[in-house]
């Protein structure tokens, strides 16, 4: 296996990473009349969630970014399944999408659980 830096990053910044790394070979595939729609709004999307997610390790006030990330990942979650609707994408794929974006998601809910617990414990201290 390569050497890749991303495997010392924060499981979430992992994850991400190997969606993009499999969605966008996926994306750039489609017919033209749907790459510069539908594709170019999901390529765009995973970029920014793995730019978000990784300016937000260094974030003093993490928790409203990653509470606006959620909906980001929503809406992955919505073009994933519209690709699938337009006939796009297989069964197997949008489930293979759909499981990877929903690890994703699960992930980002424990981090914004663990930055509430902390705003808490702050609060009442």
């Amino acid at each position: 296996m390569a050497y890749s830096p991303m495997k010392k990053d924060l499981p979430i910044i992992n994850k991400t990473y190997e969606l993009v790394k499999w969605y966008i070979p996926i994306l750039n595939k489609l017919p033209k009349n749907h790459k510069f729609g539908i594709a170019d709004r999901i390529v765009n999307r995973l970029y920014d969630l793995l730019e978000a997610l990784s300016e937000a390790r260094y974030d003093n006030d993490k928790l409203e970014k990653l509470k606006r990330l959620n909906a980001k990942v929503d809406i992955l979650r919505i073009f994933t399944w519209l690709l699938f609707d337009f006939s796009l994408f297989d069964e197997r794929r949008v489930e293979c999408a759909g499981r990877k974006i929903n690890e994703i998601g699960g992930d980002l809910g424990g981090w914004i659980k663990q930055q509430e617990n902390l705003k808490k414990n702050k609060e009442s201290q």
